[in-house]
């Protein structure tokens, strides 16, 4: 038997991905950038068994089995296959794989993304494949190529398609992370379906991949090299919003975003304006919850305007996650500017950060599935 047990991370686009130039493939139109968050606070999880002892091969996600011949997982377990050692006796050995994500899935925070890449990095240290496997992430969900690396990284949509790291975690430490979970249900529109939807409809989606994206590519790389939060801001927020443009100019409209969503746009530009400078930008991924991007000394003070404009229900015990900032109330100058919501209207607040890529776990007490195969969550068998 052997059995493997790696987290990754989740990856958030500041520049997005959207639209395939090769489904099959998946080739993206143009190329993204986007940043891997602390594994220490968010991931996907996954244990991989493989053993002759095992009478068929399956796949469990969140304490559900699922479809072991989906094409997805199927293509990335045929592709990392391929590229271990023939001779290996577990190359045609069963295997079980079980997977869970400690954050909202489908709900558009890039939980596929992290999965994905959690699966076939665990495969490539189960079968002993080393070197380039981004490639391989991209076949079970495009981004999750980017969730191969820490730090800032960078997919590429011309030659092999791959992601590189642009710069590691280490490399602009003040950089913060709050997450503003609106809704934490499956999202109505997937994004596989709503690309292809764009692809097939908008008019705006070509220009956007042609005219407009090599540019912001370019800056934004410059903006992470040199530390420019200001320039950064203004990219990743002007990005946000022409993806969603375009999600709208897709026939019928994808709506990802409602009517908090907006309010926390409204909210950071308030915010801003308030500061008289970028001091802190919001992005959408495929789905209503924010994440908003800052400096290390913004934190308590802009959390303090999510507190004051978007008033909790209860005492709000389970409502920070992550990690630790001291919690200071709105700015009067401030609150005289916002009219705060109806309670609840957010569920949680995640505080991150930007952090490592995959890891292997090495505590057997990781492990996900008992020495039998079953998911250690179902309380089958004992652990």
């Amino acid at each position: 038997m052997k059995i493997v047990t790696c987290v990754a991370p989740v990856n958030i686009a500041v520049i997005k991905y959207w639209g395939k130039s090769n489904d099959e493939l998946i080739i993206p139109l143009n190329d993204s950038i986007s940043a891997s968050l602390s594994t220490d606070v968010m991931c996907a999880k996954t244990t991989i068994m493989a053993s002759p002892l095992l009478n068929e091969s399956a796949f469990w996600l969140n304490g559900a089995k699922q479809d072991m011949n989906s094409p997805r997982l199927a293509r990335c377990l045929k592709k990392v296959r391929e590229r271990a050692d023939p001779s290996l006796p577990e190359a045609s050995w069963n295997v079980v794989i079980c997977s869970e994500n400690n954050f909202p899935t489908a709900a558009g925070l890039a939980s596929s993304a992290a999965g994905f890449a959690c699966l076939v990095y665990a495969l490539a240290v189960l079968y002993g494949v080393e070197g380039e496997i981004s490639d391989v992430a991209r076949q079970g969900s495009g981004s999750a190529c980017r969730s191969m690396y820490g730090g800032w990284v960078r997919w590429h949509c011309q030659g092999d398609s791959i992601a590189r790291q642009l710069k590691g975690p280490a490399h602009w430490p003040e950089m913060r992370v709050l997450i503003l979970v609106v809704n934490d249900a499956t999202k109505k529109h997937s994004s596989t379906l709503g690309m292809k939807r764009s692809v097939d409809t908008s008019s705006l989606i070509g220009y956007r991949a042609e005219k407009v994206v090599p540019d912001r590519i370019r800056d934004m790389e410059g903006a992470i090299f040199a530390k420019d939060f200001e320039t950064f801001a203004e990219l990743t927020m002007r990005d946000s919003n022409q993806f969603h443009a375009i999600c709208l100019d897709t026939y019928p409209p994808c709506v990802y975003m409602n009517d908090t969503s907006h309010a926390i746009v409204d909210l950071v530009h308030r915010y801003n304006e308030f500061r008289g400078r970028n001091a802190a930008c919001y992005t959408f991924d495929a789905g209503p919850n924010a994440c908003v991007f800052l400096l290390e000394q913004e934190v308590s003070s802009f959390a303090g305007a999510v507190d004051y404009a978007f008033p909790r229900v209860g005492d709000g015990a389970d409502y920070y996650k992550g990690l630790g900032f001291e919690r200071v109330p709105i700015e009067g100058g401030l609150a005289e500017t916002l009219t705060p919501a109806e309670q609840g209207k957010l569920k949680y607040m995640i505080h991150t950060e930007v952090g490592e890529g995959p890891r292997v776990l090495e505590n057997s007490d990781d492990h996900l599935l008992t020495v039998d195969g079953l998911p250690k969550a179902l309380g089958l068998v004992p652990a």
